[in-house]
């Protein structure tokens, strides 16, 4: 048998066992003492210093623990099922048995426990990284720690990396001594009192990790997401992701639409052997008792703004560079906030900051962001949403606000959630590539544009789900029904489209009429679709008052074809001035699509362009539109026009001199936009979304039409109102296009 440490060398072992059970099998593992080159020390005893002190510099230090490999779920049985493989397919993480059942597990299992060593080091090497702070033998140990943790990953496998002692860690730290020291100076305040500070800032940002707590937290939370929907992942990225992960850490940044984002990713992760994410949360969800045991799960509870506390911004700093530079892999959510419309919501870059300064630092190689995207066939919680859009209060999180919410989730089944992963992106390169790092707008920039290059990842590998591709058909209607061959009529040419641009789509079902009045029928069942059956024949409209959630589903979707909504506009102009035309449109739309820089975005919408007519540059536009087998336009783009047609018409009526307060001046747009839309100025109740008007309000300040003026401003916002005007009559003219193409067709206007 090969012995587990070789002692033809003076040696040290330090022993890490917390049992009976442990200390026996170490014990038969090591060898016996040979002419006393052997010493064996336990490594939680304070016992090192002294025979450390007195060891030569060639003596060989190691450490030695019980690694306890995982348990399989369900007893090594798998499920028949798409959603019991999935969590079948993730080990256990409650991997040490406590110090009572150990002997009794490896009865019935003896391959569960094994004995591992740490890479050794002699005297000499550990005395020459050693930084003089503390002790050499509470430096020693803790590098023991460390190297049984990497010892112990052979055995468990990465996807139960757990951080030890990190507050620990980080306060002793010379880097961390340094910027405390630095940042007192700056303060003009005590180091000692800026240390006390930021140790207590750490210690409420550090997440434990635990794996007794991660098994009761996903335990408890699972059932929320697993019996509500099937989990279908686009898996072709995730073997490249995991061998990067080898050598950086991840930082995945999911789509946000949802309370159950994070459990489901989590479980997708370790179906595929992934380590666990440390995923940052806002301090909402910190309540009792939940807010614990997350915190012990690897749930990173953070301040939803910093302000101007500097003492806060170097913990995040200096834990964030801590957890990168032992490649743990961190998860958060840039949209800052579930999506409200269904689509991605402007991504906030702050916290790429804390990574950035990481790798410039060189406290890490490099950081690979990972774009991600989670999106559900249906979701109970967008009426609470949109009824938030409609000026509802937000309902606090705490103990009642979550056990309603696990009740509703786990009623029925939802059909699917698509999660998907774009191209990684090298945060190194990125940074490399950009301006001078010392000059903070030009990094800004380069963190904005890595943001920028996350959204468009999420976007590219965004199904259209068969929920969006009908709720589109049903809302680019006014107050009417649609017969199922009405509905069929919209999503051949739509499907055609995707599948001819290779754009992902879960829409190969609604190619029968069976596969439509399926959904259909699930949307009924949810009572966004109402169905009437007293007639000929059956048909379908939106419910009353679910105007908003429709457009939710539908407009997790259009970014796939929002250049085509635009080329059509363009169309609609005379060929001298389309370019222009295609410059403007982009300019109105910048605040709520995610738009490629100018020569791009001009090689996009010219291939759109000669999608429809080879020779659009001079083609009659209204004849091409004519031709078409599908018009988007007044589906994709008019609840946006809709909504920032109310903003402009507030602005233009509005005393320039008089300032613009928020919240007052959305609480106005929402009550004359539903006096629009009674007017029939409006063409249907999702353009009266809360979150639609402030979007237009920021394009609005953007254009310098909000901070109060004088007569000069007057005049701008009303040219401004005059040109969305301009758009939502030629998007109506596109609307009456279509009815008149379909009632051609088939005799009756769909």
């Amino acid at each position: 048998m090969t012995p587990l440490v070789d002692t033809d060398v003076p040696l040290i072992v330090l022993v890490d066992a917390d049992s009976e059970v442990e200390r026996r099998l170490v014990a038969e593992a090591l060898p016996a003492a040979d002419g006393g080159t052997l010493t064996v020390l336990p490594l939680r005893d304070g016992t090192l210093a002294g025979p450390l002190s007195a060891a030569a510099p060639d003596t060989v230090v190691t450490a030695v623990r019980v690694a306890w490999a995982p348990r399989r779920a369900g007893g090594g049985q798998r499920s028949r099922t798409r959603r019991g493989r999935l969590q079948a397919a993730a080990p256990s993480l409650l991997r040490r048995p406590p110090a009572a059942l150990q002997a009794a597990v490896l009865r019935r299992d003896p391959g569960r426990a094994r004995v591992v060593v740490a890479e050794p080091a002699t005297v000499a090497e550990l005395s020459g990284r050693w930084d003089g702070t503390g002790s050499l033998a509470g430096f020693v140990a803790h590098q023991a720690r460390l190297a049984l943790d990497r010892a112990e990953r052979g055995v468990v496998g990465d996807r139960v990396k757990v951080p030890r002692h990190v507050t620990e860690a980080i306060r002793y730290s010379p880097e961390f001594r340094r910027e405390v020291a630095a940042l007192a100076e700056r303060l003009e305040r005590p180091e000692e009192e800026v240390l006390a500070e930021a140790v207590r800032d750490l210690d409420g940002l550090v997440a434990a990790m635990d794996p007794v707590a991660i098994e009761l937290f996903t335990g408890l939370l699972r059932p929320v997401h697993s019996r509500a929907w099937n989990v279908q992942v686009d898996a072709a990225r995730l073997d490249g992701l995991r061998e990067l992960n080898r050598r950086h850490p991840l930082v995945f940044l999911p789509s946000h639409r949802s309370y159950v984002d994070p459990l489901v990713l989590a479980d997708v992760l370790a179906a595929h052997d992934f380590p666990r994410n440390h995923v940052l949360g806002g301090d909402n969800l910190r309540f009792w008792p939940v807010g614990p045991l997350a915190k012990r799960a690897g749930l990173v509870f953070i301040r939803r703004s910093f302000g101007d506390d500097q003492v806060y911004k170097l913990a995040v700093r200096e834990y964030f560079a801590f957890l990168l530079a032992k490649r743990f892999n961190l998860e958060w959510y840039m949209e800052g906030g579930r999506s409200r419309t269904g689509k991605l919501r402007p991504p906030r870059h702050g916290l790429l900051r804390f990574v950035a300064d990481a790798v410039e630092g060189g406290r890490v190689e490099d950081a690979y962001v990972v774009p991600v995207s989670i999106t559900y066939d249906q979701l109970r919680e967008v009426s609470g949403m949109a009824a938030e859009q409609g000026g509802a209060a937000k309902r606090g999180e705490g103990l009642s606000w979550m056990a309603s919410y696990i009740r509703e989730q786990v009623r029925t089944p939802l059909g699917t959630v698509h999660v998907g992963f774009a191209e990684p992106l090298s945060l190194a390169a990125a940074l490399c590539s950009g301006a001078d790092p010392a000059d903070p707008d030009a990094r800004r920039l380069t963190l904005q544009k890595v943001a920028f290059q996350v959204a468009v990842g999420i976007n590219s590998v965004t199904p259209a789900t068969a929920t969006a591709l009908v709720t589109l058909a049903l809302l680019g209607v006014r107050d009417r029904a649609l017969t199922l061959a009405q509905v069929q009529r919209v999503l051949e040419p739509l499907l055609a489209y995707l599948t001819e641009r290779r754009l992902p789509h879960s829409g190969a079902a609604l190619r029968t009429a069976l596969g439509v009045r399926r959904v259909l029928g699930a949307l009924a069942q949810q009572g966004v679709v109402t169905v009437y059956e007293g007639g000929e024949e059956p048909v379908y409209a939106i419910e009353r008052g679910q105007h908003l959630v429709a457009a939710f589903y539908r407009n997790s979707a259009i970014h796939h074809v929002v250049d085509r909504a635009i080329a059509e506009l363009v169309l609609l102009r005379d060929p001298v001035d389309r370019w222009d035309e295609a410059s403007r449109l982009r300019k109105l739309l910048e605040f709520e699509f995610f738009f490629p820089e100018r020569d791009a975005y001009r090689e996009r919408l010219a291939t759109e362009l000669a999608q429809l007519d080879p020779q659009w540059e001079t083609a009659d536009g209204r004849d091409v539109l004519c031709r078409a087998p599908l018009l988007l336009a007044h589906r994709v783009l008019r609840s946006f026009v809709d909504a920032q047609l109310v903003v402009a018409e507030r602005l233009a009526a509005r005393d320039p001199r008089t300032p613009v307060v928020e919240g007052d001046f959305l609480a106005e747009c929402s009550g004359v936009g539903q006096q629009m839309l009674l007017q029939g100025r409006l063409h249907g109740p999702e353009s009266l979304s809360r979150e639609l008007f402030a979007s237009a309000l920021r394009l609005a300040a953007n254009l310098d039409l909000v901070d109060p003026g004088r007569e000069e401003l007057a005049r701008r916002r009303q040219e401004w109102a005059a040109q969305v005007r301009d758009v939502v009559g030629r998007v109506g003219v596109i609307d009456e296009l279509d009815a008149a193409a379909r009632r051609e067709s088939v005799g009756v206007e769909p």
